[in-house]
């Protein structure tokens, strides 16, 4: 392998050999756009200098170091390394005297999913070719800053897989320097062009070290200038090297023409890769324009494909339902079956019901929903907002903003198809028997939900000696087929919270007066489990010392003390398909891995008499819910309270069916996830797949096509499903809201207020009413997660998985959810004080911080260090 190449010879396909920066300006230098000449020592040259360093076995050894202790090795050895004559003369040849920039370009840098951006070194006005050489050593060191160690480390990536190469480029002197990005980083607009610029290099705006200009431009017209101070300026030395320079400048360092052009050049650089780019750029004295730098902006949420014309609005789905990560794709195929046979409820046709129905898109691995009929339809702005309030606040709030969007006007002025969407809908599950039957005799209701479950049952049973194409095909009929069954339980539950709607206009009270009622309310699948593990977990024999991993491969080896071990199995047989991010098929139910279960159990034993034991806790909550039912029949009158007292009795009686068709979902998904781990392992045995857990990163199409007409193995398509649902999972911010423009508009209006996430008081939805003050736990995943009792439990969203913290949580706050949103119920029933939709709250909060959650007002108060 060559140790050098002019960017004339480099192009994309050339990352290991030349970096993600080489790379790049290669790929440029040929697309025709201004570039400086220059060129790249490979990586190879890199290869031999660590590997006579010592740095190649150090890496290899099991007793490697990490973090900052081999970070500080690693330089040391490539400091001290010898160079080898031939790499010397491969620098020699790409250097031609003048001013040079020396900049490291890493095989794990500017990469689609991870952009590396200023973890190596770069050194400018570089003079002499042996302070070229000095600076190339020291870029090879930068490979192993602490920064760059603890970003790999934290984006999953090898150090010994990364190798670093060095661009040697010819210096621009810029007048003027910064960075362009083609969409806006903030709000996720595609093609608004932010464009930060000050006086001077570009290192003064790439470091943030000054206050630059800002530009934002779209469709070739700037919408926004605003000048910075620009205080500090980085000006080249005659005999190299570099200087900081104060200055100060009221007056816009770019004219209008120039930050035309600079978009122009932009969106070519975009338009050549296909995506977003994060560019740096310098004018020179003589006014040319030059483009020093482009990376994909690895930050941006992707878009849903949209087929529709014009802006769409889309709603994250995964938000909604609390599971912030990425869903696997047998999972996602599995939604699109679900959504299909919910479509022919409301008369929707659905062309393909493998791909779902026309509203449910992926993006990021996540289902989204087109919301832009409700937008333009009035029926849509009077129905939608009002659901969302209880269920998603947050997200009720930007599709009232989204309404006044010219875009987004109406087009649908009569109610008339949606009435008869209802109506249709209503038809099919026989609402208005059901609700007839739930509110003259609550206990027909759920004996009706019951048997919906044994039907449920019967039908997942999968028929014996059933090939695995025939497993295929019942799993798929068993999808498409499950929400009419489901859907007959929810005119039940609705009923429940109509009587309380009801309650609080005969009252004269409003929904948040009359929380406490739906307290410790009966026949909540997920209160019931959580009151099954609380006394589980005083049934068992002490557990010891042993983690929650290994406690579960005991279980799993059945060397459990007898007692625990039938206790842990009974538990399990029952509710064994439930788990943390239960709504993906493909995801590990607590049958699968009861590490987590063995966790909590762990965390109630600890807890012991300091915390009130379950039953106690839900009968006070019971005595509350009546005391507050009692109270409001006595303030709304005489004539008034009898109906209240039964249309409260019949809201509690009712409202617990809510939980009933998310666990019987859960159930059925659990019921196809065992029967394709069964295919997978067919697969196995034909040589198509490595192991059985790989069917989960398939489609039911691709498992179809693998079963009828195998071609070829499967293992490369698994591989590089793993690796993106991974990378997902890395992702820390989710939009409740996306527009197919890429803006979110929850971001686009805390810019437009100038919102910015202050030092004083947190605000967000009611959920639980009640005040308390405690030492703030923030839970990002509940596996593993210990929460002493009382600590305030500080967390994105919760599903059933997460609800068992519930128990021993003095206080709940959470980013996501309205009043009715699952982790809002639960708090309730456990009668502790919490607030949801709290923007950003795990970043705004710490453990082991101090906080008054108030229930009551939404609000969350941090106490002064």
């Amino acid at each position: 392998m060559k140790l050098a190449f002019t960017f004339a010879e480099i192009d994309a396909s050339m990352l290991a050999d030349v970096g993600g920066k080489a790379a790049n300006l290669g790929e440029l230098a040929r697309a025709g756009l201004p570039v400086p000449p220059g060129g790249c020592l490979t990586t190879e040259a890199y290869r031999q200098v660590a590997a006579a360093a010592g740095l190649t076995d150090l890496l290899a050894s099991p007793a490697a170091p990490t973090g900052q202790e081999l970070a500080g090795q690693a330089r040391e050895l490539l400091l001290a390394a010898p160079v080898p004559d031939e790499v010397r003369a491969a620098v020699a040849g790409l250097y031609h005297g003048g001013p040079v920039a020396v900049r490291s370009s890493a095989t794990a840098e500017d990469l689609p999913h991870a952009s590396f951006a200023g973890q190596q070194d770069t050194y400018l006005n570089v003079v002499g070719e042996r302070e070229v050489m000095t600076a190339v050593r020291h870029c090879w060191a930068s490979l192993w800053t602490d920064r760059a160690v603890a970003y790999r480390e934290a984006n999953g990536i090898e150090h010994a897989a990364v190798r670093l190469a060095v661009v040697v480029q010819d210096m621009v002197d810029a007048e003027v320097a910064g960075v362009m990005f083609t969409a806006n980083p903030v709000t996720g607009r595609r093609r608004e062009l932010v464009i930060d610029a000050s006086p001077g290099l570009g290192e003064a705006v790439v470091s943030g070290a000054v206050n630059p200009d800002r530009f934002v431009v779209f469709g070739g017209e700037i919408l926004d200038r605003h000048a910075g101070d620009k205080r500090l300026a980085v000006r080249s030395l005659p005999g190299g090297g570099t200087e900081r320079v104060e200055t100060s400048s009221a007056e816009l360092c770019l004219s209008d023409r120039q930050v035309l052009d600079l978009a122009e050049l932009g969106l070519r650089v975009e338009d050549h890769y296909g995506s977003p780019q994060d560019t740096e750029w310098a004018i020179d004295a003589d006014g040319r324009l030059w483009l020093t730098q482009a990376r994909p902006i690895t930050t941006l949420y992707p878009v849903p494909d949209a087929t529709a014309p014009g802006l769409r609005a889309y709603l994250s789905v995964n938000v909604a339902q609390g599971v912030l990560g990425p869903l696997t794709p047998l999972g996602l195929s599995a939604f699109r079956l679900l959504t299909s046979g919910a479509a022919g409820l409301f008369g929707v046709p659905v062309a393909d019901r493998h791909r779902g129905a026309p509203a449910f898109h992926v993006a990021g691995e996540r289902m989204w929903l087109d919301i832009t009929p409700a937008l333009r339809s009035r029926a849509g702005r009077t129905v939608l907002p009002r659901l969302l309030a209880v269920g998603e606040t947050r997200a009720g709030v930007i599709f009232d903003r989204l309404a006044g969007d010219p875009r987004l006007s109406l087009t649908q002025h009569s109610r008339r198809p949606f009435l008869r969407a209802v109506r249709r809908f209503a038809r099919r599950v026989h609402a208005p028997r059901l609700v007839r039957l739930a509110l003259t005799n609550p206990r027909r209701a759920h004996a009706h939900a019951r048997r919906v479950e044994a039907e449920l049952a019967r039908r997942l049973a999968v028929p014996p000696g059933s090939t695995p194409l025939q497993r295929l095909d019942h799993a798929e009929r068993i999808l498409y087929g499950t929400p009419p069954v489901l859907a007959s339980i929810a005119p039940m539950a609705v009923a429940g919270y109509a009587m309380l709607g009801l309650a609080a206009r005969l009252s004269g009270r409003s929904l948040g007066d009359l929380q406490d009622v739906l307290r410790s309310v009966p026949d909540n699948p997920t209160t019931e489990m959580d009151l099954e593990l609380w006394r589980l977990s005083t049934r068992i024999e002490p557990l010891g010392d042993a983690t929650a991993e290994q406690l579960a491969e005991r279980f799993r080896a059945g060397t459990l003390p007898e007692r625990t071990q039938r206790e842990v199995a009974a538990f399990l047989a029952k509710y064994g398909h439930r788990g943390v991010a239960e709504i993906d098929l493909g995801v590990a139910r607590w049958a699968d891995d009861p590490s987590h279960i063995f966790g909590v159990l762990a965390n109630y034993r600890r807890a012991g008499g300091s915390a009130v034991p379950a039953d106690e806790l839900f009968a006070r909550g019971a005595r509350a819910a009546q005391e507050a039912v009692e109270q409001a029949a006595a303030g709304a009158g005489r004539l008034k309270g009898p109906v209240v007292r039964w249309a409260l009795g019949r809201a509690r009686s009712l409202v617990g069916l809510r939980e009933m068709p998310k666990y019987l979902a859960v159930l059925t998904l659990a019921g196809v996830r065992s029967s394709m781990f069964v295919v997978g392992e067919h697969l196995v045995k034909e040589g198509l797949l490595d192991e059985a857990g790989d069917v989960y990163f398939l489609t039911f199409p691709e498992l179809r096509a693998a079963l009828t007409e195998p071609d070829g193995g499967l293992g490369h398509l698994v591989a590089e499903r793993r690796e993106r649902y991974l990378r997902e999972r890395r992702r820390r911010h989710v939009p409740r809201m996306l527009l197919s423009d890429g803006t979110e508009p929850e971001a686009l209006a805390a810019v437009a207020a100038g919102a910015s996430a202050s030092e004083g008081v947190l605000t967000g939805t009611p959920a639980s009413a009640g005040t308390v003050t405690g030492i703030a736990r923030v839970v990002l995943d509940p596996v593993g997660a210990h929460l002493e009792p009382g600590e305030i439990l500080v967390c994105p969203s919760t599903d059933p998985g997460w609800t068992p913290l519930f128990l021993t949580a003095g206080g709940l706050v959470m980013e996501m959810g309205g009043a009715m949103s699952h982790g809002a119920v639960v708090a309730r029933e456990y009668g502790i004080p919490a607030v949801v939709g709290v923007p950003h709250a795990t970043e705004r909060l710490t453990s082991g911080q101090r906080v008054t959650v108030d229930g009551a007002t939404g609000t969350v108060r941090p106490d002064p260090a």
